[in-house]
């Protein structure tokens, strides 16, 4: 086996972990108001603790959505997540939940709402990532973290480990060569909440795990005797979730990009219409990062956008491939600009998002998930002519 170079750590969390859960209500109400108005414009912002739920923020749409709809849409979306009994301390069917949405500053959206064309929601920088270490284009510690996560709540929806509760995390160090290869993993460690029924049997939970979930996810060649494997290395796991943590909006943006293995913006995603350049240009730098390592131009690529607010092109693209670019025609930057449109228009248009489902991104991932728009690769061909 090749010598350890560095060992790199990624986490995921379950559709139950608190932050989680304000992450995936925000996104409920976002796609309830674009749903009836997909020109609405939403900034929600949720935090949940024991028995208790609250949104927050700014909406302008006209959706016609009352006080009690969105009530209702908070208690569905508890439910749907799996907190559906009192003894969780956490019951979309019984906790108090409050509304306490309202209209857009009307200074932000006369930078925003202009007749000729769509300004940034905010100034800030977002960045967008790609390597070919995984058939996703994703890192391959974030991306193993995220299956296990996903494989998690799976198991637990399907009741085929029944005593599972919905909160839950991953993490994964991975061992890579001097050559940016993955040749083992240093450490596994999963945290899932149970009912009581196994709290005094940690060993029938921990082996559970490694049947159903370690090796049903995790490729078993880059398990080696010195991998170290951590199930509930707390004990017992009883407690979780809003209960056992508050939670708010926002508080995974690590999550919910590349594990820490690129760089991230200023902002987080869920709750913001696509007119907010802090969710959307992120997607855009994705697609295009993927679409530039999918076409061979590079092996990994790190977009960098920036907008001023109320202004529609952004004040910067930066490309960086890490060395790891062809020969090409022109330089990676210019051929960017010539083939993606990075005007908040252009970004909707070109990936739909006016026509997308944002509560399965806070659910399953925001990248490396087939089927979202932004994780296409139809620029292929195009970028492909560029190669000398």
């Amino acid at each position: 086996m090749s010598e350890v170079y560095r060992t790199f750590t990624s986490e995921s969390v379950t559709q139950g972990h608190p932050d989680k859960v304000a992450d995936i209500v925000s996104d409920a109400i976002l796609d309830a108001y674009m749903e009836q108005d997909p020109m609405s414009h939403v900034a929600c912002e949720t935090c949940v603790t024991t028995d208790f739920c609250m949104v927050f923020g700014e909406v302008t749409s006209d959706a016609d959505l009352t006080e009690d709809d969105i009530k209702q849409i908070i208690r569905d979306t508890i439910i749907e997540i799996g907190y559906d009994k009192p003894d969780l301390e956490f019951d979309g069917n019984t906790c108090e939940v409050v509304s306490r949405l309202h209209a857009q500053s009307q200074d932000i959206n006369q930078g925003v709402a202009r007749e000729d064309e769509t300004g940034a929601g905010d100034q800030g920088m977002m960045f967008g990532f790609a390597t070919n270490e995984t058939d996703t284009l994703m890192p391959f510690p974030i991306d193993l973290a995220r299956k296990l996560t996903n494989k998690l709540t799976e198991l637990r929806e399907s009741g085929e480990i029944p005593y599972l509760r919905p909160d839950g995390k991953a993490q994964v160090s991975v061992n890579y060569d001097k050559d940016g290869n993955v040749i083992s993993l240093d450490a596994v460690v999963l945290s899932t909440q149970h009912d009581e029924t196994v709290s005094d049997n940690q060993e029938q939970l921990k082996e559970d795990i490694r049947e159903k979930l370690f090796k049903a996810v995790i490729p078993q060649e880059l398990m080696t005797e010195n991998t170290k494997e951590h199930i509930n290395p707390t004990g017992k796991f009883e407690i979780g979730g809003p209960h056992g943590d508050a939670g708010l909006t926002g508080r995974k943006i690590i999550v919910d990009t590349y594990g820490g293995y690129a760089r991230h913006g200023g902002g987080a995603f869920s709750g913001k219409d696509c007119t907010k350049v802090d969710r959307s240009a992120c997607y855009m730098a994705r697609y295009i990062a993927k679409n530039i390592v999918a076409s061979g131009l590079a092996e990994k690529c790190e977009i960098q956008l920036s907008y001023a607010i109320g202004v529609a092109e952004p004040t910067s693209v930066m490309v960086d491939t890490f060395g790891t670019e062809v020969e090409t025609t022109k330089p990676i930057s210019e051929i960017v600009r010539e083939n993606f449109k990075l005007t908040p228009d252009g970004i909707i248009e070109t990936l739909n998002l006016r026509n997308t489902s944002y509560k399965q991104t806070a659910k399953y991932g925001h990248f490396g998930i087939e089927g979202l728009p932004w994780e296409k690769t139809d620029k292929v061909e195009d970028l492909k002519k560029y190669i000398k």
